[in-house]
Formats: C-alpha cells, structure tokens, sequence
C-alpha cells in the first residue's frame, strides 16, 4: 500500500479531526510509525506568480497526424515488402499505427528470421534497427510470440550493446529507452528528453526544435502556475501540522495528475484530481500506517453511513463528482479488510488478496476521476462503461498493485504491513522471493497486453479518453521502475524538477 492503495476510500471522507503534534497519539495507544521521508520541496513552488503572462499553444498536429497515418495505411504493405530487409523502418511502420490504435500485423517481421526461426545474426549489429525493434515489442498483444521474442532479444542485445556505445551518441537514447520504452513513458518526460537528444543530431531542423522548446518552457510556466495554486491551497489546509504521521507529497501528486494530461485545457481535471489525490493519500497514511483497529473500524462505518441524497441540490457536476466518490465505499471495506489481515497475522491467497487489492489500488477511482476534466467528450455511456470494471481498468489495477508491491514489499514489511502480493505467492506456491517476483512480474506483462488491445480500434470509448487511462499506468511505470517514487521523493526530484523547475535552454 505504499503508493495510494487507499485512493478510493480516501476521496469519501472528510478531512479527520485535527491531530495538533503534542497529541498525535492520543491515549498512548500502541500504532505502527512508517518513519516516511518528509517533504523536500517545502514551499519552492508557492514563489510562482499566478498571475503569469502566459501565451497558449494549442494542442498541436492531431488531424495532420492522423491523415498522414492513414495515408501511410494505404500503402503500407507496399512499403513493408520494398523496406523487408530494414529493420528501422519497419519497426516504426509497426510502432507508429499501432500506438494510435489502428491494427497492423507483426508478421511483418517474419523477414528478419533465418531459415531456422532465429532473428538473422546480421540485426546484432544494427543498432538502430534494435532500438526500434524494442520500441515497438512493446506494443504487443496476446498471441504475438514473435514481439515477445522480439522484446527479450532487443533487450539482451541492447544491454550486450550498450557497453561499447560510451561514446556513441545512440548510447544515451539506448539508456534511456531500456529505462522508459516510448509506450510505458510519460509524454513530458519523453519530450523533454527527445529534445535534448534531437538537437544533437546533424539532421535536425532549426525550426522544430526552436518551436518544441518554446512550447515546453510556455506549458512549464502553466504548469507552475497551477502548481503555485495548489500549494497554496495546501499549505492553508495546514496539512502538515494537523497529519505529522502521513507523507506530504503536493508536488508528487501534481507530478502525478500531470502525467495523466498535460495539455492546458485540462487544467480544471489537473486541479480537481490532484487535490482528490492529496487527500487521498492522506487517508491512505491513516489506514496504513496510524489508525488503530478500533479507529479504523469507526472510520470505515462512518463512510459507509454517507449519504447519496445529500448531493441532489448541488450543480451537475459537483454532483457527479459527489456520488463518484460515495459509489467507492465497497473500497473502505476492502481497505479495512486489508487492515485486519495485519493485526491477525494473517496471509491470504492470491485469490482473495486480489480481489481486495485490486479495488483498493485506486486506479478504478482516479480512471473515473480523470474522466471530470475532459469535458462534453466524457458521456454519460463513458462514466458507465469506466465504472463498470471494464478489462483495461482491471488491468490498469493490476499493473499499479503488482508494481507496487514489487518494488515496495520490502521496507512495508520492515515497517508492519499486511503481506503484499509477494508474500501471499511465496507462501501459497512455496517459492522463493525471486520466484515469485518473476511470477508476479510476468502478470504485469500480461496486463499491458490487455491494456494494448483494449487500445485498439473501434475502442469502447473515444480515444481521446483512453489516454488518461493509458498515462495512469505510465504514471505507475515510471515512479516504480527501479523504487518507490512517491514514498521516496528523492527517487522523483530529478523528474521532477524536469518537469516543473527547469526550463530547457534555447
């Protein structure tokens, strides 16, 4: 639960009873301490003006984008069969259509195999044909054995590769990319790097690059400005005074929120999300690491007893966002649950883990949540269809459960929790850690092949509201790939600063 295992509780409750630190542990009673990392950004951000002279740039190329797209579909088996022997090429006439959802064949990579099944010994020394081809194993679906093998030997070869590249300009971009593939990356950070890398090609064009500068450092400068904001706003709450026991992350959430949607006319969603997921994380503090049993017991009926007609008076769209959240009690439950299996030294099974963990993650909240700030595209037919539990939601909560408790399990173990997803494999098949960290790993594989083909047209929803779905995970890729990003603010600072802090030189 070290991340915002308890999203969807947090959001149904109000802000608890103020905790002054000369009584945060009323009655002495016996709780658990998580010891967290404080905050390392304190009130840096506050010094923004909100009042900035900001020029808007709108968000950009999509038509243009899409007619060349379909324009290339038209003839792409002819191009597939003059290009057969270059892997770049048609790694990208893969990668590119299929991101945007439309389904082109992998079998277009059956030339690069010898007569004996193998990928030709020649694509070892293509690094940028590699490179590409990694890229775009990512995109796969179920059933697609060749971008399997595609990705475990891009990655093999790369890392082999890579220790000879010191000096190769390509070593940067190959680095990179086996940290943040294109598909598991978030859009800003991708950008920014792509930037500073693109300027050092020979090729590149003055203009583009002079332009992708200017619009990241005017959205750098909105995205302050709303940062300024939400600190403010934060800072008035007194949070840190009232919760000295819970982690104070603001920016990590904004960090978090910003790599859902980054365009400026989202910036009412990246508000409302963002201070939903603040509190959140609040709340998954109480439970995880103070509340007593008995507290916590109190708590969970309390949200429990909220009650649906109270939001009937107010505007349309305050009153989505009220029943949204009253509609995630079952997740207190759930949390409560988890709670229990602490304080009974109990291990459960996967099975019943899962069912527990899964909505508990958050993910089917903020999914929903994300959903406010897109405007008239989110229908009444999209709220049902992402509430619903459809197959991308549960496999976005999958990948943030297993992520977590992977890169997490261990100081949550240290510090008193309830086993993890870790602990309930190891103990249910008799396996090792290591084993079982695999095991586990291969699930979220899995699931990305779910998320991919759900990404696929004709999708269930528009497109343009799969995105946030798909960032939410990215999100997770990224602040979990190597450590717990938002519990460890100092594993984040340097992404963060990226984002938020430093413009990119002209």
């Amino acid at each position: 639960m070290s991340c915002f295992s308890g999203l969807a509780s947090a959001a149904s409750v109000p802000v608890p009873v103020t905790i002054s630190p000369g009584t945060v542990n009323p009655g002495n009673c016996s709780r658990r301490s998580a010891d967290f990392p404080p905050d390392i950004w304190g009130d840096h951000f506050l010094a923004y003006s909100s009042t900035a002279d900001l020029v808007g740039v709108s968000y950009h190329f999509q038509e243009e984008i899409e007619e060349l797209l379909l324009k290339m579909l038209e003839k792409l088996d002819e191009y597939v069969e003059n290009n057969a022997d270059d892997l770049h090429k048609i790694s990208l006439c893969f990668r590119l259509p299929r991101q945007q959802g439309y389904k082109v064949s992998s079998e277009m990579f059956n030339s690069f195999k010898d007569d004996e099944g193998n990928f030709k010994e020649s694509l070892k020394k293509d690094i940028e044909g590699l490179l590409s081809f990694y890229e775009a194993s990512h995109l796969q679906v179920h059933g697609e054995d060749i971008l399997e093998e595609a990705l475990c030997f891009g990655v093999s070869q790369l890392k082999f590769l890579i220790k000879d590249l010191s000096t190769c300009p390509l070593s940067t971009r190959v680095n990179h990319a086996l940290k943040y593939p294109i598909r598991k990356n978030l859009s800003r950070v991708g950008a920014r790097f792509y930037i500073s890398t693109y300027q050092d090609m020979p090729s590149h064009n003055q203009e583009v690059l002079k332009f992708s500068k200017l619009d990241f450092n005017i959205l750098q400068k909105e995205h302050q400005r709303e940062l300024s904001q939400i600190s403010r706003w934060w800072k008035e709450m007194d949070i840190k005074r009232k919760f000295p026991f819970a982690r104070h992350r603001i920016v990590e959430c904004y960090f978090w929120i910003l790599g859902i949607y980054f365009e400026p006319q989202y910036a009412l969603g990246r508000e409302i999300t963002t201070k939903a997921i603040a509190l959140i994380s609040i709340l998954d503090d109480i439970y995880d690491a103070y509340g007593t049993p008995k507290e916590l017991e109190l708590l969970t009926t309390a949200i429990e007893g909220w009650d649906s007609n109270l939001g009937t008076q107010l505007p349309e769209y305050i009153k989505t966002y009220y029943l949204l959240l009253l509609d995630k009690k079952k997740v207190a439950k759930a949390y409560n649950r988890e709670v229990k299996w602490y304080h009974q030294n109990y291990t459960p099974t996967m099975e019943e883990y899962m069912q527990v963990a899964l909505p508990s993650s958050g993910y089917p909240f903020l999914s929903t949540i994300s959903f406010i700030g897109m405007g008239d595209v989110a229908t009444r037919d999209s709220y049902e269809w992402v509430v619903n539990s459809p197959k991308l939601i549960l496999a976005s909560s999958r990948i943030c459960r297993l992520q977590d408790d992977i890169i997490g399990h261990e100081f949550e173990q240290k510090r008193g929790h309830s086993a993890s997803s870790v602990e309930c494999y190891m103990k249910q098949y008799g396996v090792t850690r290591q084993k079982a960290v695999e095991q586990l790993s291969k699930q979220v594989n899995d699931a990305w092949k779910d998320i991919n083909e759900e990404c696929m047209r004709p999708t269930a929803v528009e497109m343009q509201l799969l995105m946030p779905l798909l960032n939410l995970v990215r999100v997770i890729h990224v602040l979990y790939s190597n450590h717990d990003g938002y519990t460890n603010p100092h594993a984040s600072k340097d992404l963060v600063a990226s984002l938020l802090l430093h413009p990119i030189p002209y």
